[in-house]
This record gives C-alpha cells, structure tokens and sequence, in this order.
C-alpha cells in the first residue's frame, strides 16, 4: 500500500491507535503507539520520535534522538489489541541527518540486498525460515539460596507431570506428524494459522514437530531477505500472542527439554 491507501485502511477497519514496530540490535522487537490522529501522510517521511539511548546498544543519552519512519507496505490491523489498532514496521533514522541508522537490522538486510544486485551474482535471494517452537502448559522455575528448580509441563501426557494420561503419548519419534488427540495442539495451530494470514503471512503448512512435549511447526511461504526478516518476527508475535491468549507459553528456544528435539 501506499501511505495515502494506508490511511483510507485505518479508515476503513476503524483503527484508532498505530502501533510502530522496529527491531532491535539483538533481535528483538521494540513499539510504542500514537493515537490515529498522529498518522498522515506527511510521517511517512518525518517519522516519529523517541528515545533511542534506552535500546540496547544502540545511542548514547547525549544522542538519544531518533526516528521511527513506517514503512506502508507493513501496513496490518494487530488482531491482538482490545482498541483496533494499524500496525506497522518501521525504519530507523537519525533527525539530522536523514541517514539510515547503521545499526538498525532492516537497514543491514536492504543493504545485503542492494549489494546482492551491484555485484552481479543474482537479482534476487529468496529465503523461507523454518520456525519450530514449543507450547508449554506450565513452565516455573526459581533459584534462591536453599533451593532451585524448574518445572516444565506440556499436557497431560508429559512424563512426571502427575496428571492422569488419557491420551497415551508420543514416545521415541512418534510425536512427528502424530494425529489427536495425541496431537492436542492441532487446533490452537489452526487458530495461529488464520491469525497468520489476517498478518499477511501465507501458511502453508502445520503439523506436530518430532519434540514429543509441545513441540509444533506452522510452515510460511518463502519471501526475500528483508520480508522473510519481518515475516519471521511478525510469526513469533502472532505464535506467543495466541498461545498467551489460551493462557500457555510459546518458546522458540532451540532446545528447552533434554532428550526432546
């Protein structure tokens, strides 16, 4: 979209706060919101201010001052907010002098890009992220002076979870495309997978992962560096949003369980 039609989108879904969102330096993302009042399309040069000295490794307190400038192609309605909200992705630039800041990860990935296409080898590099995760039921943990634990349980079915099997469970590599109701999480995939599109994410895929405590995979179409870069967060946001919205944690922790994939 162009800002001119992002604009007539909030109109037109009722939006009445705009959310922006960046990543920051270690892979995080960062927001903050404005009022739906705030958005023209005058800020999608101008951008929006804030502090850039409270983002990890990026400014120092006596140059704090950044901006943050949507990009409209990112334009969506976050279909996890109580008051409808437009949510986009945005650049980082400094005030004065209009520069791409150097240490904003989307920056880095155009610049790839960019030099992808001057050094002659391709005109384009597609990439298509595989992100497993885990749904944990109940995850405590907690290290004192006379005592530490943790305690990690994904349904009824995890071994010492004390709770009564009625389901069997997956053991070995079993858990790996297994159907339900040893597959108990088919249908919260489900309900990520339609969230995913309402994001502009494309599924193309979904079945339970070899992890036989909650492990899960929801296959996305493949996209270019930058977009694949935006499309895996955007994945993330929706992945914990919908399993904290059923009141269970998502982890995209490369190996949380021992002897689990």
């Amino acid at each position: 979209m162009t800002p001119k039609e992002v604009i007539a989108f909030a109109k037109e879904n009722g939006a009445k706060m705009v959310d922006l969102k960046f990543m920051d330096f270690l892979g995080l993302w960062q927001h903050f919101s404005v009022p739906i009042s705030e958005l023209s399309e005058d800020a999608f040069e101008e951008g929006y201010g804030f502090d850039g000295s409270s983002i990890r490794g990026w400014q120092a307190i006596h140059a704090s001052d950044m901006l943050t400038v949507p990009d409209p192609a990112t334009a969506v309605m976050d279909p996890f907010t109580k008051e409808p909200t437009l949510s986009m992705i945005c650049d980082i630039v400094d005030p004065i002098t209009r520069e791409r800041y150097s240490r904003d990860p989307r920056n880095i990935a155009q610049k790839a890009e960019a030099y992808l296409v001057e050094s002659g080898i391709g005109d384009v590099a597609y990439f298509g992220p595989e992100a497993e995760f885990f749904i944990l039921d109940d995850i405590r943990f907690d290290c004192r002076e006379q005592h530490a634990f943790y305690y990690i349980n994904s349904g009824p079915g995890s071994p010492g979870s004390g709770q009564q099997v009625k389901r069997g469970r997956a053991g070995g590599k079993n858990a790996y495309f297994a159907t339900p109701p040893l597959d108990e999480y088919h249908n919260l995939r489900g309900k990520i997978s339609k969230l995913l599109e309402v994001t502009g994410l494309q599924p193309e895929m979904s079945h339970h992962e070899v992890g036989a405590i909650g492990q899960n995979e929801i296959g996305f179409k493949y996209a270019t560096l930058t977009q694949a870069a935006d499309n895996a967060v955007k994945f993330k946001y929706v992945v914990k949003n919908t399993a904290h919205r059923y009141d269970k944690t998502a982890t995209f922790m490369p190996k949380p369980l021992f002897e689990e994939a």
